[in-house]
């Protein structure tokens, strides 16, 4: 195979959970650019989606959801990547005791619970293959939670961060590589609207939420969150034969957020 074309990733049908905004149309974007045959999945889709023909209109955080886009993907020929990007956080601030049980279940069925049905369901045929590549968008919050208003969130990141590492290890001799991306801030329209909601419940501006958000995570050394492009680079080489040799790994990119011990 020639060098540059090991960058490539001509005809490989992939699926990107979430890929109708922020991070989730940057990384859709990127793999067609490499030439992957890519269907988006999203709840609703935009007025002015440029591809129709490949999109699943589902709630990947219910079972009904996942089976529909399993269905959707299979009667395609299957994936050869998935990209589970789908995920967020729609807890109120305040703290656990302003969390109810209900919610704790609903940030893990968006979070955790729908990556691994899809997982199941459509794993099998990449099995069969010898090949296949997985990769879940976990978060620097299962290392940093915020206890304020996303721990539901923060938890289920790090029960997909431990589910991904297992699953890893147990599919590597099958032909099939899983890794696991864990961004820290991403700077779009999602990102505002937490900032939002932070400040109406704290009565402050949004400049002094994202300053406390900065604050909380104990300050961001690059001085910026993450550009959705450059999110999307990470996945374009991690689901290519360039990192043929990357299993289990979760790579974080956070502007140095994380601390190094």
């Amino acid at each position: 195979m020639a060098h540059q074309d090991r960058d490539r990733l001509d005809g490989r049908r992939t699926l990107v959970t979430g890929g109708t905004k922020g991070a989730g149309a940057a990384v859709a974007a990127r793999l067609r650019e490499l030439g992957a045959d890519v269907y988006v999945s999203a709840r609703t889709m935009p007025a002015d989606y440029e591809h129709p023909e490949r999109f699943i209109t589902a709630d990947t955080s219910t079972v009904e959801g996942t089976r529909l886009v399993a269905s959707e993907m299979s009667k395609a020929g299957g994936a050869d990547i998935i990209v589970h990007v789908v995920g967020g956080s729609s807890t109120p601030a305040g703290g656990f005791e302003a969390v109810p049980e209900e919610q704790w279940i609903t940030e893990l069925q968006l979070n955790f619970l729908g990556a691994v049905r899809l997982d199941h369901a459509l794993i099998p045929a990449m099995i069969a293959r010898g090949s296949g590549v997985v990769l879940h968008f976990t978060s620097i919050q299962r290392e940093l939670p915020q206890w304020e208003s996303t721990l539901p969130y923060a938890a289920a990141k790090a029960a997909l961060r431990t589910y991904s590492k297992g699953l890893a290890t147990e599919l590597a001799p099958k032909g099939v590589r899983v890794n696991a991306i864990s961004p820290g801030g991403i700077r779009t329209e999602a990102t505002q609207v937490f900032y939002d909601r932070l400040a109406e419940a704290n009565g402050i501006s949004r400049e002094a939420a994202a300053q406390r958000v900065m604050d909380s995570l104990g300050g961001v050394p690059l001085g910026r969150f993450a550009e959705t492009e450059e999110i999307a680079d990470l996945v374009g080489f991690l689901a290519s034969d360039r990192a043929s040799a990357i299993v289990g790994t979760e790579v974080v990119i956070d502007g140095g957020t994380v601390p190094t011990i």
